[in-house]
């Protein structure tokens, strides 16, 4: 399995920008999908926005789709979720997930960081 370490959360006002980090050791981290979801209080966590191994395919919720962008550079073993035009209802704690296979994310034997909180004030 891969470790992560998510960063770069924090308080802004509603129509700021966020880019949060998620770093992963180990040398084959661009063997893996990587995603980021969230969980807002007294909600599940929910799929937010997800990356092939490759950086070729990515996709979105429908909710943030125009407004938040991934991706990763390999070399640095690091993957990235711009947020821009943030909505109160964006603020949530979010996760960064890894897995072989872009179908694979959040199964049980896919692998979390600690999450990042984000909070946005309107």
């Amino acid at each position: 399995q891969v470790q992560l370490v998510e960063s770069g959360g924090g308080l802004v006002q509603a129509g700021g920008s966020l880019r949060l980090s998620c770093a992963a050791s180990g040398r084959t981290f661009s063997s893996y999908a990587m995603g980021w979801f969230r969980q807002a209080p007294g909600k599940e966590r929910e799929f937010v926005a997800a990356i092939s191994w490759s950086g070729g395919s990515t996709y979105y919720t429908d909710s943030v789709k125009g407004r938040f962008t991934i991706s990763r550079d390999n070399a640095k073993n690091t993957v990235y979720l711009q947020m821009n035009s943030l909505k109160p209802e964006d603020t949530a704690v979010y996760y960064c997930n890894a897995a072989p296979v872009v179908n694979s994310l959040s199964s049980a034997s896919s692998s979390w960081g600690q999450g990042t909180q984000v909070t946005v004030s309107s």
